[in-house]
């Protein structure tokens, strides 16, 4: 008789737990492996959203500004001495001796003018003279002939007293034509343009046969003295006291770059301009060779000058506010301090700061014009060393 088979071993309780317990592992690994990269996103934005909170600002430092001395200044080419020359005689151009660019000596004749009014003024009143010296002649001859009569009492004192009048009036007479007759001579003699002085001839503004009428305004040369030429240089105020009258110069030309002029200050203003706040000063350069040109544009630079005390910051710097020019600071715990400074010159790209800040002082770039007092900053050095790590 055939044995029967033995029933199947029911599973222990003990194993059904550990399936639930691993499976339990397995539903929390998979929660946690979804949850944990939402968790460090929102850490990273969070990160970010404080960090770019924090404003990102790039910083300079002031710079040790040079000495005043040695600044380069626009300046002005001038003759040492100028004039137009005008006509004092009225009528035609006859001709003319001297053209444009030539070099005169005092006296030379410029111009002929032909004078025919003036000419029969003259001789009119050459005739008008002699007409009064010989009425002159014969009332002197009457008035001594009528003082001898009246010792004799051959004639009264009264018509002595008449003659000797007689005579006193045509005496002034002659002497007013006589004035006037040299007058008219004199006039005469502007006829003939001449040099006042010793020059080039840089205007000639008249031909033959122009009509000229003396006084009318018409120049008709222009004549300046070049050997000695004065420059004419607006110093700022800052540098304003430190010019003085026999002090030196360089003079440079742009036309010669390879050339530096001696010059020297003659004079100044002795005051500071109100529209321009500078000071006008006169300086004298030697041009015997001819190589600088009237009327240039050239730069003038005081040399000797020192290192100063004066910073110098980028012109992007600046904050104008109605508490006037000011600075941000980036303080060593990153917050900013705005200071109010006191400028000096303007370099262009920068500025002189008289007061206010310090050589080791960071100075924001480019601030914005909300920037306050206290805003917490990151230096753009500091960030970008953090960005590479």
């Amino acid at each position: 008789m055939t044995a029967a088979a033995p029933d199947p071993m029911p599973t222990p309780p003990a194993k059904l737990s550990r399936a639930a317990v691993v499976a339990a592992v397995l539903i929390a690994v998979v929660v946690i492996a979804g949850l944990v990269p939402r968790w460090r996103h929102r850490a990273a934005l969070v990160a970010e959203t404080r960090e770019l909170a924090v404003p990102t600002v790039s910083v300079v430092s002031a710079t040790a500004g040079k000495g005043e001395a040695g600044l380069w200044m626009p300046a002005e080419i001038k003759p040492w001495v100028e004039a137009p020359i005008y006509a004092r005689a009225s009528g035609y151009v006859k001709r003319w001796l001297t053209d444009l660019g030539a070099t005169v000596e005092a006296g030379q004749l410029l111009a002929e003018i032909e004078t025919p009014e003036l000419e029969q003024e003259l001789e009119r009143a050459r005739h008008e003279l002699a007409q009064g010296e010989a009425g002159l002649d014969l009332a002197k001859i009457t008035a001594d002939r009528y003082t001898g009569l009246l010792k004799t009492a051959s004639v009264s004192e009264q018509e002595t007293a008449e003659k000797q009048a007689d005579f006193a009036l045509l005496t002034a007479r002659v002497a007013a034509a006589r004035a006037n007759a040299r007058r008219l001579e004199y006039l005469q003699s502007f006829a003939r343009v001449t040099a006042p002085f010793a020059g080039v001839v840089t205007l000639r503004n008249t031909d033959v046969g122009d009509l000229i009428a003396a006084g009318g305004g018409k120049e008709l040369f222009r004549l300046a003295q070049t050997q000695r030429l004065r420059v004419y240089v607006r110093v700022p105020q800052t540098q304003a006291l430190a010019v003085v009258p026999g002090q030196k110069a360089e003079l440079l030309v742009p036309e010669r770059p390879d050339r530096v002029f001696s010059a020297r200050v003659v004079s100044t203003a002795g005051a500071i301009s109100a529209d321009s706040r500078t000071l006008l000063t006169q300086l004298e350069v030697d041009n015997r060779q001819g190589e600088i040109l009237a009327g240039s544009f050239v730069q003038v630079r005081f040399p000797g000058g020192e290192e100063t005390n004066h910073l110098s910051l980028p012109g992007n710097t600046l904050l104008f506010r109605a508490e006037g020019p000011q600075v941000g600071v980036v303080q060593a715990d990153g917050k900013i301090e705005l200071r109010s400074v006191r400028l000096g010159r303007d370099f262009g790209r920068s500025v002189e700061i008289l007061s206010g800040i310090n050589p080791e002082d960071q100075v924001i770039l480019n601030p914005s014009d909300s920037l306050m007092d206290g805003t917490v900053v990151r230096l753009a050095e500091t960030a970008g060393t953090e960005t590479a790590k």
